[in-house]
């Protein structure tokens, strides 16, 4: 009722002419998907957001599973630094995005000037080619978190035993890492890459705080189209239909991602 009911009325109103508010509207059938494709700003938007989520699901996952073996190295303060690394998981998503364009604007111009780096004596949030990686540093700060605890979850998963037969068979912390750990991890790789893509492909709220789809739409994604198409330009029929590819896009990826690690898993 509050899922597939909404997902089949998606379908049908992207194709219509439908505005959001009128009680009438037209079906226009197949002419909104017709439209998208030949959209320059739409595609612009698709180039964008690919981009940000291949970089997005590398980062974190290079950064969550490095510290969940860190966590898992017996460091002194485990639990006070499990704690720490799930902190940015409870703030607000807008809250961060605010607390961080400060940042930009106020601190890290100082930071360049210090260190005399040219690209960051300005709010980087106003350079068309910087602006991406200014939110994307916020994303990954923020997202980095459940991944990790995650990755430690299934670091506990793997047998101790297994380690101490490879180190009797002499084997290397890159070897025990290849045959043993990362096998034991493709079900938590698989976890947050679902998990990472639907973030990146979906981003909207650290845009909106940090650029609002600038300078000049550099920045501009999906998500943020999606609703300046609905609700500035009022073409919800239209906006629709770029949440249905939106939609496609994201299971299309997810299935193969799925299938593709499908029978390399390890269990017990």
């Amino acid at each position: 009722l509050l899922f597939m009911v909404p997902v089949v009325m998606g379908f049908f109103y992207s194709m219509t002419d439908w505005n959001g508010i009128s009680r009438k509207f037209n079906m226009v059938g197949l002419s909104n998907y017709a439209a998208l494709v030949k959209d320059v700003r739409f595609l612009g938007t698709i180039r964008f957001t690919v981009y940000y989520t291949v970089l997005l699901i590398l980062f974190v996952m290079v950064i969550s599973l490095a510290s969940a073996l860190v966590l898992n190295s017996r460091i002194k303060g485990g639990t006070f630094f499990r704690a720490v690394f799930f902190f940015p998981a409870v703030l607000g998503l807008m809250t961060v995005g605010l607390i961080f364009k400060e940042l930009y604007y106020r601190v890290l111009p100082l930071v360049g000037d210090w260190l005399n780096i040219t690209a960051l004596q300005t709010n980087i949030l106003a350079n068309e080619d910087l602006a991406i990686y200014g939110i994307l540093f916020a994303n990954v700060w923020t997202a980095c978190a459940i991944p990790t605890l995650l990755f430690y979850a299934g670091l506990k998963n793997v047998p101790a035993e297994l380690y101490e037969a490879a180190e009797i068979d002499g084997a290397t912390a890159v070897q025990k890492f290849k045959r043993i750990t990362l096998p034991f991890l493709i079900p938590t790789f698989s976890m947050v890459f679902i998990l990472q893509l639907r973030v990146g492909l979906s981003v909207f709220d650290f845009i909106v705080a940090l650029t609002d789809g600038g300078p000049g739409g550099a920045t501009e994604s999906i998500g943020t189209m999606i609703y300046k198409t609905a609700f500035t330009e009022r073409r919800f029929g239209y906006a629709t239909a770029e949440s249905v590819v939106l939609f496609l896009i994201i299971a299309v990826v997810s299935l193969i991602q799925v299938r593709a690690t499908r029978g390399k898993e390890v269990t017990l």
